[in-house]
């Protein structure tokens, strides 16, 4: 699916063909055939295109016959059936420029995009690197909201796991751990590629974008320092857990054997007066009590010095 909006008196138009100052957006679903219009029509290499096809394209910037290539990670909910996958996952969006359009191509549903379209009345198109700062800017900004929902949802799952121990809330855990890695290691990838931009000035920028693009950078480190501390807490919480686990294990165990203890010698000493030989007491008119009251005692005692000992 493509899309081309122009900025025509401040109002966001969406027009019919790519024209000068135009901002053309590709959506899934994806077809080749689009692939080949869009690059032929606006002389954009096919592998800048496909590169959005790749999950895992790193975020870098590339350029080719003048056109100017920028990868970068943004974040989004995961809708895979999966119960055991991260809730939330990072998505490459290709930044194309060319001589006089701007081109986005994203293989998913892309929050950041839509919050861009949105605000777009407000952008020049023909700005293209403005434009591209505030894709960063929206793309910053997904990752913090994100990142704020991940430490909300974290908080209530550790609350509940503490009143339930189930393995539910700990497989949740695990799907929000997976989710902060996607992000680390996105926020990390998008870190450098702003940094080197801001080193080789690859998109050619004025005083006032340098300072933009230079306060993305503290941004997206501030995202990065997030996702890091939710990640570290994350980890440490899990490993709480561990240990909490590993010592009511112990105490169960510690525990049986307590019991088993205690119960070894009423078991011994039923068995030395059922043996078929002659024992003391066996023609006392109380031969049965004995034994009785001597394996309760024996019981009572050691009860007695394990629950002094804290076994119990």
């Amino acid at each position: 699916m493509i899309q081309y909006f122009k900025n025509i008196n401040g109002v966001t138009t969406a027009i019919d063909h790519p024209d000068d100052e135009t901002w053309v957006n590709v959506l899934p679903p994806l077809k080749h055939e689009e692939f080949l219009q869009i690059s032929d029509s606006l002389e954009i290499p096919i592998e800048f295109l496909q590169d959005s096809l790749d999950i895992d394209e790193r975020s870098r910037f590339e350029l080719e016959d003048n056109v100017k290539l920028i990868v970068i990670k943004t974040p989004t909910e995961n809708n895979s059936f999966n119960e055991s996958d991260a809730y939330y996952i990072t998505i490459p969006i290709c930044i194309i420029l060319t001589h006089n359009q701007i081109v986005t191509v994203n293989s998913f549903e892309n929050g950041a995009i839509k919050k861009f379209l949105n605000t777009f009345q407000n952008r020049q198109a023909d700005r293209k690197n403005m434009m591209v700062l505030k894709i960063f800017e929206k793309i910053t900004q997904a990752f913090m909201e994100y990142l704020k929902e991940i430490n909300h949802r974290r908080n209530i799952v550790e609350q509940q796991l503490y009143a339930s121990n189930r393995n539910e809330e700990l497989l949740e855990l695990m799907r929000i751990q997976k989710s902060l890695v996607y992000f680390v290691t996105a926020l990390r990838s998008n870190e450098m590629l702003m940094m080197k931009l801001v080193r080789t000035n690859f998109l050619g920028l004025n005083e006032d974008e340098k300072e933009e693009l230079n306060d993305l950078v503290v941004d997206m480190s501030q995202a990065l320092e997030m996702a890091n501390i939710y990640a570290n807490i994350l980890s440490s919480t899990l490993d709480a857990f561990a240990s909490i686990i590993s010592n009511n294990q112990n105490s169960v165990l510690k525990r049986l054997t307590s019991i088993t203890i205690i119960l070894q010698f009423p078991v011994l000493i039923a068995s030395i007066y059922g043996m078929n030989v002659p024992i003391p007491f066996q023609h006392n008119a109380h031969a049965f009590y004995i034994p009785v009251i001597l394996a309760l005692s024996i019981s009572i005692i050691m009860g007695i010095y394990f629950m002094k000992k804290k076994f119990f």
